[in-house]
């Protein structure tokens, strides 16, 4: 079977991943996940993302348009969002902030909306996700009228959508952290 360092040697930019993600790459689980979750049929096969209404977003982001399978390096950018924080992690005056940072969980469930990559969530982009959200559990007028307020709300400088400061701002007393981390991944 080999060592786990000896696999790790056999991936491309393994330390700068580390570096970047914070994820341990010799813990076993990332490979065993990485080689069960090539394709986005196999994402979709999982119950929990299959029951996720705005799962299909989630896989999206693991794929470049037009790109079947996943690579490593992209499968564990990515899966990094989900890491736990890690409050003792310091990084240099010009590394960037881990993926696991809020403000990189934030960024990435902001783009989950932002559909369009405008920078902005606009009301049309906010309806699609209250309708896969929500389905048939309130009417078309009720979704309307929940994008109306959500937008009311966070929208500070009025331009009927919500920039991702505003996003921001509007999720500053959610613990992020705890929404967004998968446990496993510490």
């Amino acid at each position: 079977m080999g060592s786990s360092s000896s696999s790790i040697d056999n991936i491309p930019n393994a330390q700068e991943i580390m570096q970047e993600t914070g994820c341990e790459l010799r813990f076993f689980g990332f490979s065993c996940l990485f080689f069960l979750l090539r394709r986005a049929t196999d994402f979709e096969a999982l119950r929990e993302l299959a029951m996720n209404p705005i799962g299909d977003r989630i896989i999206g982001a693991f794929f470049s348009p037009g790109q079947e399978r996943v690579d490593f390096p992209s499968f564990v950018q990515v899966l990094a969002h989900f890491r736990p924080t890690d409050t003792n992690r310091t990084r240099g005056g010009t590394q960037q902030e881990p993926a696991n940072s809020s403000t990189r969980k934030l960024k990435f469930a902001f783009q989950l909306y932002d559909q369009d990559r405008d920078g902005k969530i606009s009301r049309a982009e906010l309806l699609e996700v209250l309708r896969a959200m929500l389905g048939l559990q309130v009417t078309e007028e009720q979704l309307q009228s929940i994008a109306e307020r959500a937008i009311q709300e966070a929208d500070l400088d009025k331009d009927n959508a919500i920039s991702f400061d505003e996003f921001r701002k509007s999720l500053e007393k959610v613990n992020i952290d705890h929404k967004m981390s998968i446990r496993f991944l510490r």
